[in-house]
């Protein structure tokens, strides 16, 4: 430290240099290790180490009040009460350790729980059973000295993972996420076994989560967590279970301002919740309810990203390792723990063979006769020790001198009505306690199994997984968001965007929507949504830019200026980048389009070319279809279509989809279409088929094959509807008592219908959309006799009828199951575009025509 001198009166300027050095080292290394991180050994941050070793002191089977605890605390930890309450608080929320009463809060709503002074707790039996055995623990001073606590509790259990960690200390921090009670007593097993295992997180918030990049938990690691929403009714969505990290408060407010920012667009929001999480999402009259789901979790906190980081205290140093290595560690320092109790108890099973023998030989030989031969101490040890010679081999070790003492305390009244059968019994006892435990420790591995096997048949009913584990599909914000914007284009002053409300309107649109345009000179660019943007001079088309688009198809004719030939081309646009100028015609002065379309869905028109008056040209119009060109890159040059100047083109007629059938296919494990070839195909599509889908509730429905649609996992069938082909069922009436047989087609597309009556007892035991199904129907036994099993052919039993049928009568007998059987054959009618793809697939590729060469030149 170095003075500055300075003038009279004015105050002394100090140098610090280097102090703050060793001080803040000083400061770090006491924040990482006493206070943020949890030590690998026993799981446990130091304040919440003190608080059970605390609680065990108070242990007697009676609730505390938490503000007592607080205070015997406050003997071991060194800080202010306000920490311990808090420290107590989390870790009775996690329903492990600490058998609560009172207010504890709600760790699904976010509220608080009450004062220490008006709850309760105290162990939890589990929490008994696994941390505490005094004679393998290291006790060390507190901090003033007065007292002794643990160095670590000796815990028999992966209790850092089951509980999960966070902290944040000087330099780093951790984020150990809590995993399945059962899940890690079952990988402890297999560990222990040689065997391989894996670990994901499990929430008390439940929800759905990807661990796919979970990493073990190490940085760099992500998993990504999700609410359960589910469709109630056309207008109302409900969460039924929340990320983890957030709470039902927080969870509605994200959802509000992603509303209010016009990212998703609802009525109200209705949080239900009590003991379980409801909240009621109310969608207003036409709002996709399928599209709302994915934009939630696009735009709210009902998808979060979790980034872990296992950092532990090993050694008084902090360590990265991951939740696997966490458990290996945790699992090898049981076996060292159960180890060293079972050689304890070895020690003290001796010892009581030792005394209870010693007492025997002492009785017995009646060593107490000739006592009063002996007037000091001295000579009397001096004497039981002659006497115990001739017996010495038979001991377990040397007699000491507190043996003998023990020995003459013994009273009178004892020696008198010593039982020797009693005491062999006893001794016998004991040997078999000792081999017992002798053989345990001789087979320690087994023994540890045996143990954790224990601990999850006492205590694991009721911990099961509450976290779904599956992968999710990847939602595109802008195929979700809610277009609450208009789009405008001044096409002669080149202008676009969503105040323009004098101009042309052009499409709806959304903040985070990227626009395409297309100018008359050929140019094409794509940019971010704004309110005004200078894009070019004589726009001829704009609109919203779908990325990896394959199916939106761009038609148009231009006149090339190097050449002055005509061309005509089709190309689709999928990836560029943002705000880059791109040609899709030759670049030149002269260059122009001459007609353009945008086709969603690869339509292909039919166009009239006008020529010009020129000289001996003949022909001056004829049509050209759109159908008869490829579809090729943007940068393609194109067909010629003629090298005289055109007068005007018109568009004769509309054209229909040029694309093939889209293949969709529908994975079970995210329930979702997709067109990547993920799960089970569903067939080829074009705009106007639809899906059929039948739920375990009897809901029959078919809809478009919409890519956003969420399906429900309880769905029976999802297939390609075929008009033609009709739906067996076999139903239980409720109202009636008996079965029924019906067989039916879908008389209206476009409505849900109920196939079964909806009286409460009515239910759907067997649905089938083979052409000739069969149905094996076993009967359930009455009385002595079961009537034999019947082959059901449902194609002789009933005709088609309608919806609405109630059907024929199947059984009288009640029915134990219906085992559906292979279909009798049957040979399905080809469809147009079955045929076609197989021809395709036959026939060599086609050659472009040369539309040149059908021009009078």
């Amino acid at each position: 430290m170095e003075d500055f001198p300075q003038a009279e009166g004015q105050e002394t300027i100090l140098r610090l240099s280097g102090m703050y050095q060793n001080w803040f080292l000083d400061y770090a290394s006491y924040v990482i290790l006493e206070r943020a991180v949890p030590a690998l050994e026993d799981g446990f941050k130091p304040v919440q180490r003190r608080i059970m070793h605390s609680m065990d002191e108070l242990e007697d089977g009676r609730y505390n009040k938490v503000a007592n605890i607080v205070g015997n605390t406050m003997k071991y930890h060194p800080h202010g009460d306000a920490s311990i309450g808090d420290a107590i608080i989390q870790l009775g929320q996690k329903q492990l350790l600490i058998d609560t009463q009172g207010s504890w809060g709600n760790i699904l709503t976010g509220d608080d729980a009450a004062a220490p002074r008006y709850i309760e707790a105290r162990l939890s039996k589990f929490a008994l059973d696994v941390l505490f055995s005094p004679k393998v623990t290291e006790w060390q001073k507190s901090y003033d000295g007065r007292n002794d606590e643990p160095v670590h509790l000796p815990v028999k259990f992966p209790l850092l993972l089951a509980q999960g960690a966070e902290g944040i200390a000087v330099g780093l921090s951790t984020k150990i996420l809590p995993h399945n009670f059962n899940e890690l007593i079952d990988a402890s097993v297999l560990y222990l076994e040689g065997k391989p295992f894996e670990l994901y997180p499990d929430f008390p918030t439940a929800g759905i989560m990807d661990a796919a990049t979970y990493n073990d938990g190490m940085r760099g690691g992500r998993i990504r967590v999700r609410a359960r929403i589910a469709q109630r009714d056309k207008s109302t969505l409900v969460i039924t279970e929340i990320p983890f990290g957030t709470t039902t408060s927080s969870l509605i407010d994200s959802i509000l301002k992603a509303n209010e920012k016009g990212k998703i667009k609802i009525l109200k929001v209705d949080d239900n919740t009590a003991k379980d999480v409801e909240i009621l999402v109310h969608l207003p009259k036409g709002i996709s309810p399928d599209k709302t789901i994915d934009a939630l979790y696009a735009f709210t906190d009902c998808e979060l990203s979790i980034s872990p980081l296992c950092c532990v205290i090993e050694d008084n140093k902090p360590h990265f390792i991951g939740v696997s290595d966490i458990l290996r560690k945790s699992t090898d320092r049981t076996v060292e723990i159960l180890k060293k109790e079972l050689e304890v108890k070895l020690d003290d099973l001796e010892q009581k063979w030792h005394n209870a023998s010693l007492e025997k030989i002492f009785i017995r030989e009646e060593m107490y006769i000739d006592f009063k031969k002996y007037n000091d101490k001295e000579s009397l040890f001096a004497y039981l020790y002659e006497c115990f010679e001739p017996f010495k081999e038979q001991l377990l070790r040397p007699i000491t001198d507190e043996d003998i003492d023990r020995l003459t305390q013994i009273p009178m009244i004892r020696i008198t009505r010593y039982d020797t059968y009693k005491a062999e019994e006893n001794l016998l006892k004991i040997e078999a306690d000792i081999e017992v435990v002798k053989n345990h420790l001789a087979n320690l591995i087994a023994f540890t199994i045996d143990y954790f096997r224990n601990l999850q048949k006492k205590y694991g009913k009721g911990k099961e997984r509450k976290t779904e584990i599956r992968p999710f599909d990847t939602i595109e914000a802008t195929k979700v968001v809610v277009r609450n914007l208009k789009l405008y284009v001044n096409r002669e002053e080149g202008f676009v965007g969503t105040s323009l409300k004098k101009d042309e309107y052009v499409a709806d649109c959304s903040d985070i929507d990227d626009l395409i345009v297309f100018t008359a000179d050929g140019k094409m660019i794509i940019t971010k949504v704004t309110e005004k943007s200078y894009i070019g001079k004589n726009i001829v088309h704009v609109g919203v830019f779908k990325k990896n688009d394959t199916r939106t198809v761009y038609n148009l004719v231009y006149r090339n200026g190097n050449d002055k030939i005509s061309y005509i081309k089709r190309f689709t646009v999928t990836g560029i980048i943002r705000d880059k100028e791109y040609d899709v015609i030759e670049p030149h002065k002269d260059s122009q389009i001459l007609y353009f379309s945008a086709n969603p869905n690869g339509e292909a028109e039919v166009i009239t070319i006008i020529l010009r008056q020129a000289g001996s040209v003949k022909k001056l119009k004829w049509d050209i279809n759109f159908a008869d060109i490829l579809i090729k890159g943007r940068a393609s040059r194109g067909n010629i279509v003629t090298k005289y100047a055109i007068k005007r083109i018109e568009l004769k007629e509309k054209g229909i989809s040029t694309l093939k059938p889209r293949k969709i296919w529908y994975d079970p494990i995210v329930h979702r279409l997709n067109t990547e070839g993920r799960g089970e195909l569903l067939g080829s599509f074009k705009g106007e088929d639809r899906l059929l889908l039948i739920g375990k509730d009897a809901v029959v429905k078919t809809v478009i094959p919409d890519l956003s649609l969420h399906f429900d996992p309880n769905l029976l069938i999802i297939e390609k509807w075929n008009p033609e082909k009709p739906i067996s069922v076999i139903h239980y009436e409720g109202e009636k008592e008996r079965y029924f047989v019906k067989r039916f087609l879908v008389e209206n597309p476009n409505r849900e219908e109920l196939v079964i009556s909806d009286h409460p007892k009515s239910q759907l035991l067997f649905v089938s959309t083979q052409w000739r199904p069969m149905a094996e129907v076993v009967f359930t036994k009455t009385g002595r006799e079961r009537a034999e099993n019947q082959m059901v052919n449902i194609e002789e039993f009933i005709a088609i009828k309608g919806i609405k049928a109630i059907g024929n009568q199947l059984s009288t007998e009640r029915i134990k199951e219906i085992i559906p059987l292979e279909p009798l054959p049957y040979e399905e009618p080809q469809t147009v575009e079955e045929a076609n793809e197989e021809e395709e697939t036959a026939a060599p590729e086609a050659t472009q025509p040369d539309l040149f060469s059908g021009l009078d030149q």
